[in-house]
């Protein structure tokens, strides 16, 4: 693993190069409940104007619903979290003045936000817990702006198997052996409707049941390589070769314990964060890796510990010979790429 101090020099050309690019961090929690308003100062790890020094132009903003009981009241309370969640990232647009925040769910319009300088707000959901067992829900939220969701988090659901069961919750290592049949519903639903399938936090067998069916690219929207660290939240070869090969995308996330084994916000350093991505390129290729980094969800380390220093992650991929349009690739261009194909397969669709 790379031990190398944050303090090198900066590249010749990464402020010119990075004040240019259009940069997406396609895993961002918000604090709940009662979140700070995130157009001032804060002491979140993201707020608008952290993003806005740091050259972070767009983010995915997470409704994470912790799992809880599979029973008719816990699968209440968690659509009624996601509601409300959703409701407060929609409410962070504010279109007008000189520093605009545009909530945009579809690829033309996050490029548009950054043509205009303003900072794109993009909705996610983080655990398919919040669907309950109502299909219907998965139109409900991608009419509410939703881009993607993750299958499961901790825990298993009624949609599928997590990587991690939820012992206290009585879980036994698998409850489905992968999908559900109502979760095979619910990718279909999510095809159908623009929403991409995030196979992070899922089962490695859930991930490669989803990839094989789903009719657009999967993503793992934070997630590393077990090759360099090796937890149950990482990917292996296997599963990255299904993603490169399904047309998805691996967003190498800023989790310290999934960078380095027993990794810590103060032992993890940009260097090693960027050989993961450095593996990931080179077992799928460039056009399918991209970047995350689950602020306040517990992303950060040494050298990028919040928004404001996103630049420092440019300057290290600068350092190890990536060209201009690599990144521009790795910061948004795959991922944008994957929601443009899920958006087209919806028009035909929906």
């Amino acid at each position: 693993m790379n031990d190398a101090p944050i303090s090198a020099p900066l590249p010749e050309g990464l402020a010119e190069l990075h004040a240019g690019l259009l940069t997406l961090d396609t895993h961002i929690d918000i604090p709940w409940p009662a979140p700070p308003d995130p157009h001032g100062a804060t002491t979140r790890c993201v707020d608008i104007p952290k993003m806005r020094e740091g050259g972070l132009w767009a983010g995915c903003f997470v409704a994470y619903i912790p799992q809880g009981p599979r029973t008719e009241a816990g699968h209440a309370a968690a659509i009624a979290r996601t509601v409300a969640m959703l409701e407060h990232i929609n409410a962070m647009a504010r279109p007008d003045g000189e520093r605009p925040v545009l909530v945009t769910p579809r690829v033309d319009d996050i490029r548009r936000a950054r043509e205009q300088g303003a900072v794109a707000v993009i909705p996610v959901i983080e655990n398919g817990y919040g669907i309950g067992t109502d299909l219907g829900n998965v139109e409900r939220f991608a009419n509410m702006g939703v881009r993607y969701m993750t299958l499961t988090h901790n825990g298993h659901n009624a949609i599928g198997d997590a990587a991690i069961p939820r012992g206290d919750l009585g879980d036994a290592p698998f409850l489905h052996g992968g999908l559900s049949a109502f979760g095979r519903e619910v990718v279909a639903e999510c095809n159908r409707t623009g929403i991409l399938v995030d196979i992070s936090h899922t089962s490695r067998e859930t991930m490669l049941q989803a990839a094989e069916i789903s009719k657009v690219p999967v993503v793992a929207s934070h997630s590393c390589v077990c090759a360099l660290c090796n937890h149950p939240r990482n990917l292996d070869d296997v599963q990255l070769d299904v993603i490169r090969e399904r047309g998805g995308v691996a967003q190498i996330t800023a989790v310290p314990f999934f960078v380095r084994p027993h990794g810590r916000a103060e032992t993890v350093r940009v260097g090693d964060f960027v050989d993961h991505i450095d593996y990931a390129v080179r077992r799928m290729g460039i056009a399918h890796v991209g970047i995350s980094s689950d602020f306040d969800g517990g992303g950060g380390f040494d050298g990028w510990r919040d928004a404001s220093q996103t630049p420092n992650i440019t300057a290290e991929l600068m350092r190890r010979g990536y060209s201009k349009s690599d990144i521009e690739a790795l910061w948004a261009g795959n991922f944008l790429r994957a929601m443009r194909q899920a958006e087209e397969y919806a028009d035909r669709h929906r």
